[in-house]
């Protein structure tokens, strides 16, 4: 067998040469600067802890349980351990076959011997062989397989990290929807709470003759009013908390958030960096380069079948009667061989695969340009929200003060006699408004810093 090795080990180095993995085509040329406010300094990026900048304690704890347990995590790193077995699979084919087996046969025959005659005797013979066989990839057939099964392995790690990126940013978004929907209970419940001191004044004023029963019928509706805005809203709650638990891989049943309002929430610094940066912090990005690099290989495979393929094969085979004596190679048999197969005819099947691998890789092209203009856009459109935003809150906060001072005014004249209840009823109805949107108002300013987060890659970096 060392003659076999002499032979396999030359070409082993004819097939150790792979593809230089090309550079992605520059598919859209990236902007000098942002349309929208980018905030910060140029080179600042999300911190890959980003969440920790809205201050709450709670919500870095969800996170950390989400990443533990959350389902599509678990299945994007079930789905790499797939791609590291299938490149093992692709490098085996760059190695030597060898396989050993063995065998023993007993037999019965006539012995013819002097004397008493014939007689039946039983005969064992035991065998073993050992062979060895490898395809020369003179073309790169196989290393451009490997090639393209280990930026395949590269994608799916990149895929895990857009998957932990969307379940990150998912929890975030709906922590603070929870707490937004508290805070819009609490707003009602207080609103409802107005209306029914409202009512107890009017009826006060009806029985004294002071105000009519049309009166008493409107404030009677705008209570009503009050009390079925509740329900919809605890039951957007239910919703919203099942959601969230879902996110951190538990059971909704007896799953609760400790946090009970948005007011201690901050909001957090927001800084773009770059645009011609974006593209190297978004995992998203980095798994579709990842994707043409396997795309290429792929054709280099497809061009190699072309070619004729070349097996070198190798084996040794051992036969004695007796165990003991089985491998001594003294009687050993060996052989050599090389075999050459060129395919003559196959209907254009070796050409269509090829045809079909550039059509492919041109899809996968037009994917990647897809995905960096959408990363251009998502980065646009978060950076000019959380800019407008930001100035509607304080907008909406001088709207809520002033709703909040005209009931008051409202109230102290309707008891006094020099406003009608209509002026009540209407600085009720703005004052309900003003705050239910001041709280809407805000839990977007705030998505809309989660979502900048996740549109500039979350703190990712290429390893």
């Amino acid at each position: 067998m060392r003659y076999a090795a002499l032979i396999l080990l030359p070409a082993l180095a004819l097939g150790a040469c792979s593809s230089k993995p090309k550079p992605p085509p520059e598919v859209v040329v990236a902007p000098a600067a942002w349309a929208a406010p980018a905030g910060g300094g140029a080179e600042v990026w999300p911190a890959a802890d980003w969440w920790q900048g809205f201050g709450s304690a709670e919500l870095d704890r969800l996170i950390a349980e989400a990443k533990a347990g959350n389902a599509d995590l678990g299945q994007a790193a079930a789905r790499v351990a797939q791609a590291e077995a299938q490149l093992r699979i692709a490098g085996s084919s760059l190695w030597p076959s060898l396989s050993l087996s063995g065998g023993a046969t007993r037999r019965r025959g006539s012995d013819t011997g002097t004397g008493s005659g014939a007689a039946d005797t039983w005969r064992s013979t035991y065998s073993a062989s050992l062979s060895a066989s490898y395809e020369i990839d003179f073309w790169g057939a196989n290393a451009a397989d490997r090639a393209a099964a280990a930026a395949s392995l590269a994608a799916s790690r990149f895929d895990r990290e857009t998957v932990a990126l969307t379940v990150t940013s998912g929890v975030a978004t709906t922590y603070l929807q929870v707490l937004s929907l508290r805070d819009r209970l609490d707003v009602a419940r207080r609103n409802l709470a107005i209306a029914e001191e409202v009512l107890r004044l009017v009826e006060a004023k009806v029985g004294a003759g002071a105000a009519s029963d049309l009166d008493l019928a409107q404030q009677r509706t705008v209570v009503a009013q009050r009390r079925a805005a509740i329900p919809p809203l605890e039951q957007n709650l239910r919703e919203q908390s099942a959601a969230l638990a879902v996110l951190l891989g538990t059971a909704p049943t007896g799953f609760e958030v400790a946090g009970q309002s948005l007011a201690p929430v901050k909001m957090p610094p927001a800084a773009a960096g770059l645009p011609s940066a974006l593209l190297a912090r978004r995992p998203d990005i980095a798994s579709a380069e990842a994707r043409l690099v396997a795309a290429d290989a792929n054709i280099d495979a497809a061009r190699a079948a072309f070619f004729p393929q070349v097996t070198l094969s190798a084996s040794m085979a051992l036969t004695q009667a007796a165990v003991g004596d089985l491998f001594d190679l003294s009687n050993a048999a060996y052989s050599l061989g090389a075999s050459l197969l060129q395919t003559i005819f196959d209907g254009g099947r070796v050409a269509a695969q090829h045809e079909l691998a550039k059509a492919q890789k041109e899809e996968l092209v037009q994917s990647y340009r897809g995905a960096v203009l959408a990363a251009f856009s998502d980065a646009e459109v978060t950076l000019g929200a959380v800019d407008s935003l930001n100035r509607q809150r304080l907008l909406q906060d001088e709207v809520l003060a002033q709703a909040r001072r005209s009931l008051e005014l409202a109230q102290i004249q309707y008891r006094a006699g020099a406003a009608d209840l209509l002026t009540v009823l209407n600085a009720q109805q703005s004052l309900y408004s003003a705050e239910d949107q001041a709280a809407q108002v805000k839990l977007s300013a705030l998505q809309a810093y989660v979502g900048l987060y996740r549109a500039l890659g979350g703190g990712w970096q290429a390893p």
